[in-house]
This record gives C-alpha cells, structure tokens and sequence, in this order.
C-alpha cells in the first residue's frame, strides 16, 4: 500500500472521519467477524457444480428441440427461451466467480470465471470487472456508480438528481415520461443494442486479447452448432431473440433493488450506512432464490460481496437485528412489488424533475 501513501495524520487530527457513524462501524466488524466464525464465507463447492450442470442441460436441451421438432415456430420460440434462460442463469453464475466467491485462491475463480462469462456468454471479464467493482464500491453516487450512467442522458434518476437537473433546467429527453419509454429502450434494448457492441469496442480499445479469445468461441459455437439447423437467417434471429430474453430478465432484476433507492452524490458516509441506503431485498423462495440467481438478496451481497450467495438467507437474520439498533430501514418486497417500483420511483423523479424545470 506504500504508493498509495500521502501522509501521516498530525496527533491533533481526529482519526475518524464525522461522517461516518463510529459506533456502526465498530458493530459491523464485530458482524463480520461473527461471519467469519460461523463459515458464512466457505462455498459449498456442489452448489456451484450443480448450477452449472442446469445450464449446461438447458443448452442442450435448446439445441435438441430444434434437432428433434425442426425449426418451426413453437420449437424455435421454446428454443429461445431455454437459451434466453441459459444466459440469465450463466450470468448469475458468472457473478459468483467475479466476485471471488466460489474457489478459495482468486487465480480460480478469475479462470473459471472467464470460462462462464466469455465461453458461455460471450462477453469480457475485463469489462465486468471494470464496471462491476466501481459499482460495489460506492452503489448509486453519481458519476462513480457506472450502472447509473443513465443519467441524466437517457434518465432522471432519484429525487434529488431529478430536482437538479429541473432547476438548472436541462432536458435531455421528456423525463416526465421516462416511465413509459423505459419499456422501450430499458429491458429490451439494454443488451441487444448496446451491450452487444459495446464488449467488442472495450476488449479492442483495451487491448484485452484473452477476453477476446474466449468471447469468439462463443460465437463460434454458437454459429456452428446451429447451423445444421437453421440457415443463416434463423441463426441470427435466434441470437437476437435469445439477447431481447436475457435483456429483460436481466434488467428488470438487477434495477429492482437499486432504481427505487436513494440516489445521489457521493456523501462518504460509513460502508454499512452506503449499502443499505442504496440497495432493498426482494422475499425469499425458491424460484425467486433462482430466478434472480440471490440477488433478491441485494443487502447482504453488498455487504459481504465475497460470500457466497447460498449462505445469503443465513446472514440476513444478523443483518436485521444491525439494521434495527441504529434505526436504519430494512426493506424486503414481493418479487412483482419490486419491478412495480422501478416504474413508480421513475415516475415519481420524473415528476419532480418537471415541476422543478418549470417552476423553480
């Protein structure tokens, strides 16, 4: 850590910093370290070998329907879906091994998670890194969180923000309506019109030659094995079909535990408070444990990034009792209740930013 040194503190400067809450601090260490004794942080290795298994069946099962039924129109449609559902499932379990969750060494978890993201989905471990670990690091604080660049090109996002924007009166698009047409250019568009280029730019303008590699077997397999079966015409529409698949699932979950929270500026406030504050859990079931690949989870991933996401539903009993000594919200939702409120909340800034542009 020495290049990172710029000083030492003279003795008469406090070595805490206001803004942060001392005593939560102190009592988020000693959870951690409850955390640590109880192997909260030890992966089951059979978990993640079994989850890889379901999308490995589910994309052959994708091809085989199209092999066995022909390339009509209910067979290619079920298809897609399997293979829409396989690139939700793996970019699940792609997050597992970015964050370093499943093998004890990081060099494992950093191979293998190339195998899943770039093998399996075609996409960079560089890139998601890059963009994944600014986003743990400070969730939801403009221009250091890069999952809410949206804003204020696309979007007016949070109260604060929207008002802003309002009152410096700058319109980029008609927030007002930005919870109509987020259905448009939000979870349809996301991946199939930006993601899929985008990966490409970034590994070549950073010159990250392996990322490339695996990324091409994916394309590769993908071309080869269905060309068989569909000409190039159906190839193509299946991949988009399958990209429009993943894009929605994949937004609608990671934007119901983030959109509706508390967005704004960087304030430096203590980890546990930044968390919390930027992050909501979604009930806890089977499908919805699947479905989100734990996400639903959203307070406890971010506390304990590194944990593995089996063990979420064991430390947030723990995290609740914190949360209810210093009097922070712990908020919990239905599945359905979470996706309206990603809507709600766009609406609600969008209104904010309206009557601020117009009145203030």
């Amino acid at each position: 850590m020495s290049p990172l040194l710029i000083g030492e503190l003279a003795p008469d400067q406090p070595i805490f910093e206001p803004s942060k809450n001392k005593r939560l601090v102190e009592d988020f260490r000693e959870l951690r370290a409850t955390v640590e004794k109880m192997g909260l942080l030890n992966p089951n290795h059979t978990f993640f070998i079994l989850h890889l298994c379901h999308i490995l069946l589910l994309d052959v099962a994708a091809w085989l329907t199209i092999w066995y039924f022909g390339s009509s129109i209910v067979p290619f449609l079920f298809s897609a879906v399997l293979l829409g559902t396989v690139q939700a499932q793996a970019g699940w379990l792609q997050h597992d091994f970015g964050h370093l969750s499943v093998f004890s060494t990081s060099k494992w978890n950093h191979w293998v998670h190339k195998f899943v993201i770039g093998h399996l989905k075609g996409a960079p471990a560089s890139w998601w890194n890059h963009l994944h670990f600014q986003h743990h690091a400070k969730p939801n604080c403009f221009r250091k969180d890069p999952d809410i660049n949206m804003h204020p090109l696309l979007f007016a996002l949070g109260k604060i923000l929207s008002v802003e924007l309002g009152v410096k009166k700058k319109k980029f698009m008609p927030y007002n309506h930005q919870h109509k047409y987020f259905f448009i250019i939000g979870p349809p568009a996301l991946l199939p019109l930006y993601f899929q280029w985008y990966i490409f730019y970034f590994v070549v303008q950073r010159k990250q030659w392996v990322d490339l590699a695996w990324m091409l077997t994916f394309y590769v397999r993908f071309f080869l094995t269905y060309l068989p079966l569909l000409e190039m015409k159906g190839i193509l529409g299946l991949f988009l079909l399958v990209r429009f698949i993943e894009s929605n699932w994949f937004v609608w979950v990671t934007q119901m535990n983030h959109i509706p929270m508390h967005i704004d500026y960087d304030k430096n406030v203590d980890w546990f408070s930044t968390q919390l504050q930027a992050t909501c859990n979604v009930h806890h079931s089977l499908f919805n444990d699947w479905f989100s690949g734990h996400l639903n989870f959203q307070i406890e991933h971010h506390l304990f990034p590194t944990m593995p996401r089996h063990n979420y539903w064991k430390v947030a009993p723990l995290v609740k009792s914190l949360c209810a000594k210093h009097g922070i919200e712990y908020q919990c939702k239905p599945l359905l209740t979470a996706f309206a409120d990603i809507v709600h909340s766009l609406k609600d800034s969008g209104e904010l930013w309206l009557d601020a542009y117009l009145h203030k």
